[in-house]
């Protein structure tokens, strides 16, 4: 019997319908090196195990599941990494596809360290809290819209696939859940300075009621703040409207 640890965020997906829609989505683009992030009990490691020809990793920073999934799929046993998705090296050298029911607890900073990873990671379908899901795919103009809005589909092109109901874990968490897919686009926006684009990013919604002349006053000439651009709030700007920024940055 598997401990649940709610120190890692863990819920076990017990609904064998989400864990075949998942690993279905995952299946409309190919891909040949796969990374599973935190795989707990197996739910979906037993579907992407029967997957042919693919050099298949695991990352789990919990023991015990480390040793129930080297025990359950000997064939796996080498290929688990030990330790946080947040923390290891890049676990392969060229492109891969990384697959998680991801822990809402730190399902934020897993997004920003697949946007590290970029030009690596193909395509990333995952699990969120419904909440946290819907902000990566929101647009312009929605009170949803945000900093990892804005940083993940300036490189990645993200959609909402389905939502997942409490029910279908043990224990049901206290959250609707939902699934995306970020499918890597390249940089269509020719953005030079990510460093640079995401600071401008988290700044202007730092004070996402104001008009942008209030947070961003610091980064421009006087001339070039006279803009009507300044006059909106930063929900209401496109990534194209941030990257026009980034560019007359002083």
């Amino acid at each position: 019997m598997l401990t649940l640890k709610k120190s890692l965020g863990q819920h076990f997906l017990k609904d064998e319908s989400v864990c075949i829609r998942i690993v279905e989505a995952l299946q409309e683009q190919p891909f040949q090196q796969l990374l599973e992030v935190g795989p707990g009990g197996g739910a979906l490691t037993k579907y992407l195990i029967k997957i042919p020809s693919v050099d298949f990793k695991l990352v789990e920073i919990d023991q015990e599941k480390i040793d129930y999934i080297s025990t359950t799929y000997p064939t796996l046993k080498n290929n688990v990494i030990a330790g946080s998705i947040l923390d290891i090296e890049c676990p392969f050298k060229s492109t891969f596809t990384l697959i998680g029911n991801f822990p809402y607890n730190i399902s934020t900073q897993i997004v920003f360290k697949v946007i590290d990873w970029r030009e690596q990671i193909q395509t990333m379908v995952g699990m969120f809290q419904k909440e946290v899901a819907v902000r990566i795919c929101a647009g312009p103009g929605s009170k949803d819209y945000g900093i990892i809005s804005v940083i993940a589909q300036a490189y990645f092109d993200t959609t909402y696939l389905f939502d997942v109901d409490e029910s279908s874990f043990n224990p049901p968490p206290k959250v609707k859940s939902g699934v995306i897919r970020m499918f890597y686009k390249g940089n269509p926006y020719e953005i030079s300075n990510h460093h640079k684009f995401k600071n401008l990013v988290k700044t202007a919604f730092a004070q996402r009621r104001k008009q942008l002349r209030n947070p961003l006053k610091p980064y421009f000439e006087k001339d070039f703040l006279s803009q009507e651009i300044f006059t909106k709030r930063a929900e209401q700007l496109s990534v194209a409207d941030f990257v026009y920024l980034l560019n007359h940055m002083k």
